[in-house]
């Protein structure tokens, strides 16, 4: 029997102003239905935490990010979600290159889509990755 392992993911913060950027997840087995920030896992021996990201931003979203920083760590423990899990997660601030791109849904399969949301507003259904942030 393999013994299941902690999952290392990359969440962003992704800031414009005085606004965040959040996505109503969907069909990945863990917070379906509820706003995060863009995110993904870290590749293995590939990339480092800014490079991750980018990437994932990119890959997402097709926004292209800059003034990546380190933000905080959180050990998160899903078990009761349909796919149990168990993340480190990552948590890094950025800011747009261009502050006139839009966010584009890349992944509809994983995501209902983007939109940017207040401080003081965030919607009230925020993933566990999101409000431990």
């Amino acid at each position: 029997m393999i013994t299941p392992v902690p999952k290392v993911g990359v969440a962003v913060f992704l800031l414009r102003g005085k606004t965040v950027l959040l996505g109503r997840r969907r069909s990945t087995g863990v917070g379906d239905s509820k706003f995060s920030l863009p995110s993904g896992h870290l590749e293995f021996g590939q990339e480092s935490f800014e490079e991750c990201a980018k990437r994932e931003l990119k890959e997402e979203t097709g926004l292209d990010i800059e003034n990546i920083e380190f933000a905080r760590v959180t050990n998160n423990h899903f078990l009761e979600e349909p796919k149990p899990s168990h993340y480190v997660a990552i948590f890094m601030r950025a800011c747009l290159k261009d502050p006139y791109q839009l966010p584009q849904n890349l992944e509809p399969n994983l995501c209902d889509g983007w939109d940017w949301y207040e401080w003081d507003s965030l919607p009230n259904h925020s993933f566990g990755l999101c409000k431990n942030g």
